[in-house]
């Protein structure tokens, strides 16, 4: 093969947009490096020897696991209390942000298919809807949790109620950017044709949709679980107060037990995300 083949097959077989990405690579270098250092992160430091000696002991506190039938007892009743935290918390996040999405979701706007009153309208809508959704997430679940347990007292009603806020902001900004984000041409052509904005949802927009939805809902419900075990520790009940008990009393074998806990219930959602991928195919 001649030198000047060689060098056009090297031409091809080059990266064409290998000088952007090294930028790109170089400007998030420059722009996370000072963040790093802005936020103290010194990860070498817990290969220390002291370091390594600290967290090898506790460790070592957590085997063997707890299994005593007493603590069983405890764990269970903790559980179905954090997942009904979790399950209930997300049911009325839903119901708030269905129809706030609804109302967000350009392409289920009538007045945007052609001139009219309500073209102004519709916009104030979707702003006001955008505010509220953008409020509700804005504090974090933690926060509410501490502000209904002074006022609800301990248990699990304070993190269904933190829970329910929080999320619905989250779940509403996700279905509308969802919905937006698919082919929007059969809702639109629907609208045109005279169809309500419930039927162009229902049979524009969904079909596409249905398990990105789905599966977004389920992962927020495993977010959920998660995050009713860190309100149990300001007092919501559940796996989080149990674990904040077993770890003031110094026992790794019942916070052992705990942890494992928390994986079978991350492994129950994952499953439950895939078997409705597999329902809505």
């Amino acid at each position: 093969m001649s030198s000047a083949a060689t060098a056009t097959a090297s031409a091809h077989l080059r990266d064409p947009q290998a000088r952007a990405r090294a930028g790109a690579l170089l400007a998030a270098v420059v722009v996370v490096w000072p963040l790093l250092v802005l936020a103290d992160f010194k990860p070498w430091v817990l290969f220390e020897a002291g370091n390594l000696r600290v967290m090898g002991n506790f460790l070592a506190a957590f085997l063997p696991p707890a299994t005593s039938t007493e603590f069983l007892g405890l764990l269970l009743t903790a559980t179905l209390q954090t997942l009904a935290m979790a399950t209930a918390g997300i049911a009325l996040a839903w119901l708030l942000a269905v129809p706030l999405a609804f109302a967000m979701t350009p392409s289920l706007s009538v007045s945007r298919i052609g001139p009219g009153n309500g073209l102004r309208r519709g916009r104030m809508l979707r702003s006001v809807a955008r505010l509220v959704l953008v409020f509700l997430r804005a504090i974090p679940e933690v926060v509410w949790a501490l502000v209904f347990v002074r006022a609800l007292g301990l248990g699990p009603a304070a993190g269904v109620l933190a829970i329910a806020i929080t999320y619905a902001g989250m779940l509403g900004k996700v279905y509308a950017e969802i919905l937006e984000s698919g082919d929007t041409r059969p809702a639109r052509a629907l609208l045109e044709a005279g169809s309500g904005r419930l039927a162009a949802l229902g049979y524009g927009l969904l079909p596409g949709a249905a398990q990105e939805l789905a599966s977004y809902t389920v992962y927020r419900w495993e977010c959920a679980v998660r995050a009713s075990v860190v309100m149990g520790f300001v007092g919501a009940g559940g796996l989080g107060q149990l674990m904040d008990q077993s770890m003031k009393m110094l026992n790794g074998g019942e916070a052992s037990t705990i942890l494992v806990t928390f994986l079978l219930l991350v492994l129950l959602a994952d499953a439950l995300s895939a078997a409705l991928r597999r329902l809505l195919a």
